[in-house]
């Protein structure tokens, strides 16, 4: 890398570098309060379970009656030629004839085996599972957003990191110029330093792109404008107080998957009863309030108007339809077992993602304590290969050794705590008790 090209480098890092700097701050609960607010699944799925909500009524369960208001009207034009019992005849041209008939009919089926109110039964269970369904996507939802929160978190250090990397290998080429200047360094010595000056450009720039990206990823999720700048927090806070026994009590109450299966096992018994409804017969009335009036212009009556109240009964029930009944009813009774087994299927496989989790929780977390410690050893030994190296008493390779290997503790140890926290969020939101942790 030329020079000129070098400080194009290094003016474009202290200028993302300040940028981070100035901008403003974005708290965990206001992305998250962001996201609740303007996220598309949620606001998606917010709709759903006001439909589902709206759909819960005696009249689309089919218990009352449907009123209707009629209106017919016929009229004719023909040529009629009419002979009469008394030998006479009648004929006329273009005669006009007309019927109207207009008025209210109500019809209701009254009884249908039941199965009215296991259609109402069902459609509150639809409402419940919409809203287990928008519980769902709230917790995927916030686990996205907290998740890419402190991945933010994680990459900021990093970024802070390979910064004292980059000012410090500065220093290095720096130092070995002027060694080299006065005949007390080999070009060979500011080659290195110039290699490893740029790996350390290299690695900040890349680390800045994968920021820049997630930014972008968070933004996205918090439904606004996707350049929007911000920065986040400067720590990871990980909670340590986590109970696996009671993370289990909590999933089986509130895991919203858990309690969608919960809800269809109950739709698959509601079904059935709705199947065995046909054996019963359907019983329904009808009535109306007509008005009717006609005109013919041959006829014995030349107009006729009348008006008067109509009402019936009519029930029907099925006697024989190729044993389709029983085979429906097996079915359903089979649909009954499947949502049970998916039920325990569910709950097995919760406790199973929990247990696990739970022991990368516990392993993460005395991962995060060893990394910290040798993030410490790490630092002291760079400060002291940095005085070393200050003052010509240790060799350039040593020093780079010694950068290196801070470095990388320090990844390891940002990397840690990233990981821990990943285990934290997923067995939160297992259980069904994610919030601003």
């Amino acid at each position: 890398m030329n020079r000129k090209n070098f400080k194009r480098y290094i003016f474009l890092i202290l200028l993302l570098a300040g940028n981070l700097q100035a901008q403003e701050r974005l708290s965990l609960e206001q992305a998250v309060q962001l996201a609740l607010e303007n996220n598309y699944d949620i606001k998606l799925n917010k709709n759903d379970v006001e439909q589902a909500k709206n759909n819960v009524s005696r009249a689309n369960a089919g218990m009352l009656p449907v009123v209707t208001g009629n209106f017919s009207t016929n009229n004719t034009v023909s040529n009629t030629k009419q002979t009469l019992s008394s030998g006479q005849t009648q004929e006329r041209t273009g005669a006009k004839n007309s019927n109207l008939v207009y008025g209210p009919v109500l019809n209701w089926q009254v009884f249908d085996g039941f199965e009215m109110f296991a259609r109402y039964d069902r459609l509150k269970e639809l409402e419940q599972l919409g809203e287990a369904n928008f519980k769902l996507t709230v917790q995927n939802t916030l686990a996205d957003v907290i998740n890419n929160y402190y991945d933010l978190v994680s990459q900021q250090q990093q970024i802070k990191a390979l910064s004292g990397a980059l000012d410090i290998s500065r220093l290095r080429l720096k130092n070995s110029n002027n060694r080299f200047k006065i005949g007390k360094a080999a070009k060979l010595e500011v080659l290195a330093a110039t290699v490893d000056l740029n790996t350390d450009t290299t690695n900040l720039l890349r680390q800045i792109d994968v920021y820049r990206s997630t930014k972008i990823r968070l933004n996205e999720l918090l439904a606004r404008e996707i350049s929007t700048e911000f920065k986040v927090s400067d720590s990871i806070i990980i909670g340590n107080n986590l109970i696996l026994a009671e993370l289990q009590a909590s999933a089986s109450q509130l895991n919203p998957n858990l309690q969608s299966a919960l809800i269809n096992r109950r739709i698959a018994e509601i079904n059935l009863k709705e199947v065995k409804a046909n054996r019963y017969p359907d019983i329904n009335i009808n009535s109306g309030y007509n008005f009717s009036k006609s005109t013919s212009e041959l006829g014995f009556a030349r107009t006729s108007t009348g008006r008067g109240l109509n009402y019936g009964l009519s029930a029907s029930i099925n006697i024989f339809n190729g044993y389709l009944q029983k085979r429906n009813e097996k079915n359903a009774s089979l649909q009954i077992e499947n949502s049970k087994l998916q039920y325990d299927k569910i709950t097995q496989n919760i406790s199973s993602q929990l247990a696990s989790l739970y022991q990368t929780y516990q392993t993460n977390l005395e991962l995060v304590r060893l990394e910290q410690e040798n993030l410490g050893v790490a630092k002291q030994n760079m400060d002291i290969t940095l005085e070393k190296f200050r003052i010509g008493s240790v060799a350039p390779l040593e020093f780079r050794e010694a950068q290196r290997n801070y470095i990388d503790a320090n990844a390891r140890f940002t990397s840690s705590q990233f990981d821990a926290k990943l285990a934290e969020i997923a067995l939160l939101q297992l259980s069904g008790k994610l919030n601003l942790q």
